[in-house]
């Protein structure tokens, strides 16, 4: 009898290390390396004449962006509804004007051990459409990362019962890179209630000129 009792152990726990080096690859080749590829088109793309948000003297002097290291703890699967009242708003914007937009669904999940939520928008015209908008506020504002809080992107298909809230895909508005753009100010419903260090931190070069 021991010797089918070993057995059932040692393939117990290989079944375990299997499914750590399964996760430790996928999250590795699948995961982390297009990310740090999607940064690195975005610097390129920031460089270019034609797609750089910067002035021309900030476009020449740009260098790089600034980001934390990749976390998976920081991509969560939120639990999802569509609000039953889905209204059109005015986002407040920085310059004091607004835009429509459509507050579509609410995302709830945990950070740090603390429930949290977060609003969910639709742009009602221009790109990724097929996305949900989600401007946020966290701990981190206004020390390591933009002051004015930071976006999201979410893809969602209508009848979801999740999302993704990929906290290391988190990007600055444009007016973190120039002053001239104008770019919608996180709601109060979208401020977390801790620190998120994840995604895009603040520009280093915006914050001298300023």
């Amino acid at each position: 009898m021991q010797r089918p009792l070993k057995l059932i152990i040692f393939a117990g726990i290989a079944l375990v290390l299997f499914y750590f080096l399964k996760d430790t690859i996928f999250n590795d080749d699948n995961y982390i390396k297009p990310l740090l590829q999607e940064r690195e088109n975005k610097e390129l793309s920031f460089r270019s004449r034609e797609n750089s948000p910067f002035t021309e003297e900030g476009r020449l002097a740009f260098k790089k962006l600034n980001y934390y290291e990749p976390k998976l703890d920081y991509r969560i699967r939120a639990e999802v509804k569509e609000l039953p009242q889905q209204d059109t708003v005015q986002m407040k914007m920085n310059n004091g004007t607004a835009e429509s937009y459509l507050r579509y669904a609410e995302a709830t999940f945990e950070l740090e051990g603390q429930p949290q939520r977060l609003i969910l928008f639709k742009r009602l015209s221009g790109e990724k459409q097929d996305e949900l908008f989600v401007p946020f506020t966290d701990k981190t504002n206004g020390f390591e990362t933009y002051g004015g809080g930071r976006y999201m992107d979410v893809p969602y298909e209508e009848g979801d019962e999740t999302v993704m809230l990929d906290f290391n895909r988190a990007y600055s508005p444009y007016c973190n890179y120039n002053p001239d753009y104008v770019c919608p100010v996180p709601p109060p419903d979208n401020r977390l209630t801790v620190a998120v260090p994840a995604g895009e931190k603040t520009y280093e070069e915006a914050q001298k000129a300023g």
